[in-house]
């Protein structure tokens, strides 16, 4: 199916929903809107130089002073995203490599390999952070498996957070399981458990279909629906077990 058809045949049965997506949409049990879901919201953050929602930052800030003890300075590369940020990134991205040659379908592709579709995006939720160990010499490019694992410069701060993270809430969220689909392995993403959990449950009951038409995102003329599904299942859902 076309994905212009596909739009048509969906928006036919659904248009309020679609269009105004955040008019049906009230999550009781976590009290977060559609718009907080997407990223368009204003929830209250906390944090310097970094935002999360106040539990998970009060559960990150005594991890920090305990993960200080063994002489690991965590620090945040990325936290709370909302829909315009991560926009932007998709857009970046999507135009770098069209002018790479790249078609749609394969710049779309290379994208999901680290990044999210915006309004799909857990940073959206303020309970997801980036963490390295500001104790070490820091890479040109931080955020890379290779410097997590064996002999690499954050290898320590990997074992550390092995052993600890989950004593305060957080979890990694794309392990390397050799059968998880989906995004590739990030071993600095982690998750407040006691909040996402919730935050995914409730993201469960929107429309991923009805996001994308109404957002009108870069390059969603390439959405089939095939894609869209596999999206759901793979990047969305094919996480690290004890998040779900």
């Amino acid at each position: 199916m076309k994905r212009r058809t596909f739009i048509k045949g969906t928006t036919a049965f659904g248009l309020g929903l679609a269009v105004f997506p955040q008019i049906a949409f009230q999550d009781s049990k976590t009290n977060i809107s559609y718009d907080e879901l997407i990223g368009k919201g204003n929830p209250e953050l906390f944090g310097n130089g970094y935002k999360l929602r106040q539990e998970a930052y009060d559960a990150f800030i005594k991890m920090s002073k305990e993960a200080l003890k063994s002489d690991i300075n965590i620090k945040v590369v990325s936290s709370y995203r909302n829909f315009a940020h991560q926009n932007r990134i998709w857009e970046r991205k999507y135009k770098q490599n069209i002018n790479n040659d790249l078609s749609a379908q394969e710049s779309i592709k290379k994208i999901i390999e680290y990044s999210t579709i915006p309004g799909t995006s857990r940073h959206h939720w303020a309970t997801d952070i980036d963490l390295i160990d500001g104790n070490v010499a820091q890479p040109s490019s931080v955020l890379n498996p290779k410097h997590f694992d064996g002999t690499g410069c954050f290898s320590k701060f990997k074992t550390w957070m092995d052993a600890h993270a989950n004593t305060f809430g957080f979890y990694l969220v794309y392990t390397n399981e050799t059968n998880r689909k989906g995004f590739k392995y990030e071993p600095w993403h982690y998750s407040y458990k006691p909040l996402s959990q919730g935050y995914l449950q409730a993201y469960q009951k929107l429309n991923l279909i009805d996001i994308i038409i109404s957002e009108q995102l870069m390059g969603c003329d390439h959405f089939s629906e095939e894609f869209i599904t596999n999206y759901l299942n793979q990047n969305i859902l094919d996480i690290n077990p004890e998040l779900l």
